[in-house]
C-alpha cells in the first residue's frame, strides 16, 4: 500500500470514530435531559405542566440531597370504610392532586383524553425526578373508568401499593406513586 492509501485510510477510521463518539454522546444528552422543546407557532416554547389552579397552594417543599428512593413503597392496610373502595369514573373524579413528591400540592383538572406521565416534555403532567422514565405512565379513559398503566418503566408504577402490570381499574383516593411522586384522583 502507498502512503496515501494508508493515510486515507486512517483519516475515514478517525471520522468514523468520531461520528461513533458523537452518536454516543447524543443518544446520553437525550436519556438524560429529555427531548428538546418544541418552539409554539407563538414564538414560545412549550410549558412543563398546565397552570396551578386559583385554589391550590402548594405545600413547602424542602430540598433534599438524599438521592435514594425505596424500590417498593410500604403498603398499609386500608379500613373497608375507605373511600378508595369507590372506582374513579368521570362522574366520581375530576382532577389529580399530587401528594408527596417535587410538585406536591399541584392539582390538574382531568378532562376526557389519555393523560401522560413522565420527565419527557412531550408528557402531560412532567415529573423531572432521577426515578422517572422519559414516558412512564398513562392514565386513560376506559369507557367510564380511569385505569393506569405503566408504559415499561424501570422503576414502575404502583397503584394502592401494587405494582402495575397492565392497565389497572384506578380507585377514589388511591395512591398513585410514579418515581418520587405520589397522586390520587380526587372529585
Amino acid at each position: 500500500m502507498t502512503d496515501l492509501t494508508l493515510l486515507l485510510l486512517r483519516i475515514g477510521f478517525l471520522v468514523l470514530l468520531w461520528f461513533f463518539v458523537f452518536g454516543v454522546v447524543y443518544s446520553l444528552r437525550s436519556d438524560l435531559f429529555g427531548v428538546r422543546a418544541r418552539k409554539l407557532p407563538d414564538g414560545t416554547e412549550g410549558v412543563d405542566t398546565p397552570p396551578r389552579p386559583a385554589q391550590a397552594v402548594p405545600a413547602p417543599v424542602t430540598p433534599s440531597n438524599d438521592r435514594t428512593a425505596p424500590v417498593e413503597p410500604v403498603r398499609t392496610p386500608r379500613p373497608s370504610s375507605s373511600p378508595a373502595t369507590e372506582p374513579a369514573t368521570t362522574s366520581t373524579v375530576s382532577r389529580i392532586v399530587i401528594t408527596s413528591g417535587p410538585k406536591t400540592g399541584l392539582e390538574i383538572p382531568l378532562g376526557n383524553q389519555p393523560l401522560t406521565i413522565g420527565r419527557s416534555r412531550e408528557s402531560g403532567l412532567v415529573i423531572r425526578d432521577d426515578y422517572t422514565s422519559s414516558h412512564h405512565a398513562r392514565l386513560v379513559l376506559w369507557g367510564d373508568q380511569w385505569m393506569i398503566q405503566d408504559l415499561d418503566s424501570t422503576n414502575g408504577t404502583w397503584h394502592d401499593g401494587d405494582r402495575v402490570a397492565s392497565p389497572v381499574p384506578i380507585r377514589v383516593g388511591a395512591p398513585v406513586k410514579v418515581g418520587a411522586t405520589t397522586f390520587e384522583l380526587r372529585k
